[in-house]
């Protein structure tokens, strides 16, 4: 074992948001009943985490292109960014499961929208939290692609 972090596979991505999908579908077939109304804003918190994660994206980005890496002062710790690869990877995963999970909750609820007021009034938070999973997985592979070096070999490999 090399220890060597390999980029974040939308493959992975996929199946993560696909198991998610599913598995919200199958239990909403039981216990959407029990449920309390999704608000509108229920997933939109994760917007912000994607916004953070572009802007420090940028902002790494901008010091590797600089060849500001060190431990000096307005340089990029290499330690910094290794951990902006591990939140990124992280957020990526997160990102994934969620849209997955409001995606399932969106299949269950938009063919019921014509007999469920319910469905019609749980819909626009379903399509709110969607998309804010799917600008975090964004987001969070942006910042992971920024925080590659320049040279690195990994940046030719397409998964």
């Amino acid at each position: 074992m090399t220890g060597e972090l390999k980029p974040t596979r939308i493959r992975d991505l996929l199946t993560v948001f696909v198991v998610a999908t599913l598995a919200a579908w199958v239990l909403l077939r039981v216990y959407y009943g029990d449920l309390p109304p999704i608000p509108v804003f229920a997933g939109a918190s994760l917007y912000l985490v994607a916004a953070v994660e572009v802007v420090a994206a940028f902002m790494i980005r901008a010091r590797i292109d600089d060849h500001r890496i060190g431990d000096g002062p307005r340089q990029l710790h290499p330690i910094t960014a290794a951990r902006a690869v591990a939140l990124a990877k992280a957020s990526a995963l997160v990102g994934a499961a969620v849209a997955g999970i409001w995606l399932g909750f969106l299949l269950y609820v938009f063919p019921k929208r014509s007999v469920l007021s319910a469905a019609v009034d749980d819909s626009p938070g379903v399509i709110v939290g969607l998309f804010a999973g799917i600008a975090l997985a964004g987001a969070a592979l942006w910042l992971e692609h920024c925080c590659r070096a320049p040279d690195d070999p990994s940046d030719q490999s397409v998964d």
